[in-house]
C-alpha cells in the first residue's frame, strides 16, 4: 500500500509546472483536472506557500484538487515542497485558510456583480428578473426561511442555485444592512466564475 501511495505522489508531482493546455495536474492525486475545480498555489516571499484562489499571482503554479482531504494529503506528505523543489513555509491549517479565502472570493464576486448592475437582491427583484428570462445563478441564504424559495426555484428554469452563505453575509456583499435571503446574478462570465468558485467552496466543505 505504501508503494502505491509513493507511486501516486511521484506521478502527481511530475509535470506540475506545466500550466499550458486546458488541464492541470493535482499534486495530491495525480489527476489531470479542469483548473475550475482546483486551487492554485505559488511560493511567495520568504518561501511561504500562498493560496492563489483567483489564479492570477505570478510564479509557477502548484495545483491541488479543491478538496480538504487532497489538501491534507499534500501537506502531510510534503508534496508542496517536492513540487516547488525547495522548502516551503505552510500555514498551520492550510485547508481552513483556503476555505476562508475562497468564501471571501465568492462574496467579493457578489459585490462586484452588484456594482456592475448584474445582481439583484430581495424576493420581488429576484422574481422580476427571473420572469424576464434565465439568470446566471440564484443565491439563497443558507439560514433563510423556505418561504418563497420554491416559487423562485420554479421560475429559475434550472439555473444553478448556491446556498452556502448566511443571510447577513449576503447582505454585506450586496451593500445592505440586515439580511438578504434571495439574490440572483445575471447570465454572463461573472456568474460562471461565481458558480465555479462556489463549487470549489462546496467541495472544500465536503458538500459537493
Amino acid at each position: 500500500m505504501q508503494d502505491e501511495v509513493s507511486e501516486i505522489d511521484a506521478a502527481a508531482v511530475a509535470g506540475d509546472d506545466d500550466e499550458s493546455g486546458p488541464l492541470r495536474r493535482c499534486i495530491a492525486t495525480g489527476e489531470s483536472l479542469d483548473p475550475a475545480v482546483m486551487i492554485r498555489f505559488v511560493v511567495g516571499p520568504e518561501s511561504r506557500l500562498v493560496p492563489d484562489v483567483a489564479g492570477k499571482l505570478p510564479g509557477r503554479g502548484i495545483w491541488v484538487s479543491a478538496k480538504r482531504d487532497a489538501l491534507n494529503h499534500a501537506v502531510s506528505k510534503r508534496l508542496f515542497a517536492r513540487a516547488a523543489r525547495e522548502p516551503v513555509v505552510i500555514d498551520t491549517d492550510l485547508p481552513a485558510l483556503v476555505e476562508r479565502l475562497t468564501e471571501r472570493q465568492c462574496l467579493d464576486m457578489i459585490g462586484l456583480a452588484r456594482r456592475a448592475g448584474l445582481a439583484v437582491a430581495g424576493f420581488d427583484k429576484v422574481e422580476a428578473l427571473l420572469r424576464k428570462g434565465p439568470v446566471g445563478v440564484m443565491v439563497e441564504a443558507s439560514d433563510g426561511a423556505a418561504d418563497g424559495r420554491e416559487k423562485l426555484l420554479r421560475l429559475a428554469q434550472g439555473a444553478p442555485v448556491v446556498s452556502l452563505f448566511p443571510a447577513a453575509a449576503l447582505a454585506a456583499a450586496m451593500g445592505r444592512e440586515g439580511i438578504v435571503v434571495h439574490a440572483a446574478i445575471a447570465r454572463g462570465k461573472l456568474a460562471k466564475r461565481f458558480v465555479d468558485a462556489s463549487d470549489r467552496l462546496a467541495a472544500l466543505r465536503g458538500l459537493a
